[in-house]
């Protein structure tokens, strides 16, 4: 399904009305702002609308009273699927393609638990935003045929907070695995995760905050926050050193940045030193493309030049050029403005594939 140029946000609901539009359909759901709101539409716009939820096992401690307040909000059914991750001999290993063991598992558990039902389409809440990012359980998405209304539409993250903000609708702050918190190469066991439990929950608690990761590498306990404020003084930062080196930390230490969410750009302006071409914009993906499946997928859009011994393709679409590399850049020309470079970028988006 192609994404037309010029959508402002009214439009790109239209999109998601005419997708789910009187279709029996499924989602899965995590009550994070994302699946939130694609429940949200579903409930005003499907026929039948089922949601499922996988525990892995190792999500926080107010996971499921979190997922049940926008459940009864929603007023939805949900069913939630137990799997415990942590015996999976390759999950725990924790490699690159740890998310997308996640995920595989996932969707496996949830085609297994549905394979009686009648509906016509399952989806969950991945957004255009979410491609920018090194999310590899989206290959999943890919193999097993799951639709994302939001990333057909071109709907940003930014886009899905500020809605749900404006209408008041309830969603949950605290879906994200525990194990994402464990550097790459590090097991993933029950010890690292109660340490991160237990630190979070502390955290959390002592300074009021929405937003908390305590991320480990090397014994090294991170601390991660949207207001790092509560934390600023000589007395809290010993306590919270006390607290998280009694639960096996050997070293603490703050990141700095705000981490509340990324407002991940589409495109990033760079001036450009050629003239037949003096618009140009750009984004770098944190992840590998692999060229010869993205320049097929890229041929329903437009006439597509490849090579994968130089790791570059080139897309020319109406008159507008995108030039991706193996690497993950991606270069936008030929393009009229930032608007017409990122509806651009919507459309090459999807069709991406990366290298895991």
């Amino acid at each position: 399904m192609i994404v037309s140029e010029n959508m402002d946000f009214n439009k790109k609901i239209e999109k998601i009305e005419e997708i789910i539009k009187n279709k029996k359909v499924i989602i899965s759901f995590s009550g994070g702002a994302d699946s939130t709101l694609i429940s949200y539409f579903a409930k005003k716009y499907s026929s039948n609308v089922k949601t499922i939820t996988f525990d892995n096992g190792i999500m926080g401690d107010d996971f499921l009273e979190s997922l049940n307040k926008v459940i009864s909000y929603l007023n939805i059914d949900n069913t939630i699927i137990k799997e415990n991750l942590l015996k999976n001999k390759k999950f725990i290993e924790n490699k690159e393609d740890r998310c997308f063991i996640c995920r595989n598992k996932m969707y496996s558990m949830i085609f297994e638990y549905i394979k009686d039902e009648e509906y016509d389409i399952l989806i969950d809440g991945t957004n255009i935003t979410d491609l920018l990012e090194d999310r590899p359980g989206l290959m999943v998405n890919y193999e097993k045929g799951i639709i994302s209304p939001f990333v057909i539409a071109g709907l940003e993250k930014e886009e899905i907070l500020n809605f749900l903000m404006e209408n008041n609708i309830p969603f949950s702050k605290s879906t994200s695995c525990l194990g994402t918190r464990i550097a790459k190469g590090e097991k993933i066991n029950m010890k690292k995760i109660n340490m991160i439990k237990y630190s979070e929950n502390f955290i959390k608690h002592l300074t009021k905050s929405d937003y908390v990761r305590v991320r480990t590498i090397n014994e090294t306990g991170i601390i991660e926050l949207d207001n790092i404020e509560p934390l600023l003084s000589k007395d809290t930062l010993k306590l919270v050193e006390n607290e998280l080196k009694g639960v096996n930390f050997k070293k603490i230490a703050l990141n700095i940045e705000f981490q509340k969410e990324n407002k991940n750009e589409l495109v990033i302006y760079k001036p450009c030193k050629d003239e037949a071409n003096k618009i140009m914009f750009e984004n770098e993906l944190p992840y590998n493309i692999n060229i010869e499946e993205t320049c097929e997928n890229l041929k329903a859009i437009g006439e597509v030049k490849c090579s994968s011994k130089m790791g570059v393709g080139m897309l020319e679409i109406d008159g507008k050029n995108i030039t991706f590399f193996e690497k993950g850049k991606i270069v936008a020309r030929k393009v009229e403005n930032k608007e017409n470079a990122k509806n651009l970028l919507i459309k090459v988006l999807p069709l991406i594939r990366r290298k895991l």
